[in-house]
């Protein structure tokens, strides 16, 4: 739980790098790659992820501009450029908007009544879980992996070592 503005900041910053490192890593031709036929593609998946983060934000009290024209998925290299840009932009805001009492307020989020802090926390949730999906879908259209929370397959065979199974 963030009990300062500066500990929510700082969880924000480590996970765009994180972010920031799988978006880097796709091509153009891997956001086609679909699960299956009538599912989300990759790149559905990645650019929905990134033009959320200003709607949440801005549903609760950290206004940040949209990102224009959302419903079309633009380039591999497009969507990593907007997500450093909205990634900045919710840094700054809430370095100048937000004070360590807000994340204690309280208000209604999804039907239930939350933290600020617990929100944010969800938000940060709800990009790891897409990135999660990203990186697998990243993985059945033959792309490698970066490490994330440690190593990946081809960061295991980097360091000399057969993954574990």
């Amino acid at each position: 739980m963030y009990c300062t503005v500066e500990d929510l900041i700082i969880e924000w910053k480590r996970e765009a790098v994180l972010t920031e490192k799988i978006l880097e890593s796709l091509t153009d031709e891997a956001l086609l790659q679909q699960v299956y036929p009538e599912g989300r593609t990759l790149g559905r998946i990645a650019w929905h992820f990134v033009t959320n983060i200003p709607d949440y934000l801005t549903e609760f009290g950290v206004p940040i501009a949209k990102v224009p024209n959302s419903n079309v998925v633009p380039s591999a290299k497009e969507i990593t450029e907007v997500f450093k840009t909205v990634s900045s932009q919710a840094t700054n805001a809430l370095q100048e908007r937000w004070t360590d009492d807000m994340l204690k307020h309280t208000q209604n989020a999804f039907g239930r009544t939350e933290s600020n802090a617990t929100i944010f926390m969800g938000l940060i949730k709800h990009i790891v879980h897409h990135r999660g999906q990203v990186t697998v879908l990243m993985r059945q259209a033959g792309l490698s992996i970066p490490a994330v929370y440690g190593p990946s397959k081809e960061g295991w065979a980097q360091i000399g070592i057969t993954p574990p199974l």
